[in-house]
């Protein structure tokens, strides 16, 4: 008979998927993206200072109101040497109204320190990504994947909800254990090849079709084997 203490802890540790499933759900992930991905300005670039950009602007902002402004900001400060070398307060008003403030600074403090340390690049590797302050994991990752085109898992509001929804299911999505599992399950089922495709599905998938409040559980191409299916809001706990 199992003891109450390793039941609490079989629970706290979901264990990863294994590979059949991953294969399962790279190639129902890729092929519905093929189908419905968005086709968005920074997913047609591979230029660094660019989807930094794109990935700082999206940080808790819709991708309707980053459209407009992403234009805008590149056509300002279309480098980071010229993001550098411009005025604070200029960028500051050229930021707004997206909100969040802190995040045009940052920007900024980046470009600055890509041009004093790295000759005006952006550097490829997760650790000196990390190095600069306003780059975390995800963005880490997300420059790393769609810029360098390296095997390098994401994991953002979306992406978390996709991988807890199709592959745990109950429990706290927002536990620290829980995250740190979350993540590992997107270093797992990333796939070898495609990880430009695979990172903007996982991010489309979540905004789109596995939405927060209201996910399209009938026509989700995953729901043979989501564990949330159906989906019910109560379980989560």
């Amino acid at each position: 008979m199992t003891s109450p203490a390793r039941q609490r802890r079989s629970r706290a540790a979901p264990s990863l998927p294994p590979p059949v499933r991953r294969q399962w759900f790279r190639r129902r992930l890729l092929a519905w993206y093929r189908r419905n991905g968005r086709d968005l300005p920074w997913r047609r670039t591979t230029d660094p200072y660019h989807i930094l950009v794109s990935e700082v602007m999206l940080q808790q902002t819709q991708v309707d109101r980053v459209l407009p402004k992403y234009h805008e900001w590149l056509e300002k400060y279309p480098t980071l040497e010229a993001l550098a070398t411009a005025d604070e307060a200029g960028v500051a008003e050229t930021w707004r109204p997206l909100g969040y403030n802190i995040r045009p600074q940052r920007l900024q403090s980046i470009a600055r320190e890509s041009i004093a340390r790295f000759g005006g690049a952006l550097p490829s590797d997760e650790a000196t990504l990390l190095s600069f302050k306003g780059i975390g994991a995800y963005t880490a990752g997300a420059v790393m994947s769609f810029a360098f085109g390296q095997r390098a898992a994401i994991l953002d509001t979306n992406v978390a909800r996709v991988l807890f929804r199709v592959f745990v299911g109950r429990g706290d999505p927002k536990a620290h254990a829980m995250r740190r599992h979350l993540w590992n399950v997107s270093r797992a089922v990333l796939p070898a090849r495609h990880v430009f495709d695979f990172n903007q599905a996982l991010m489309d998938f979540g905004a789109t079709l596995c939405s927060a409040r209201r996910p399209a559980c009938e026509v989700c191409p995953l729901k043979g084997h989501c564990a949330a299916y159906p989906f019910d809001p109560g379980r989560v706990r």
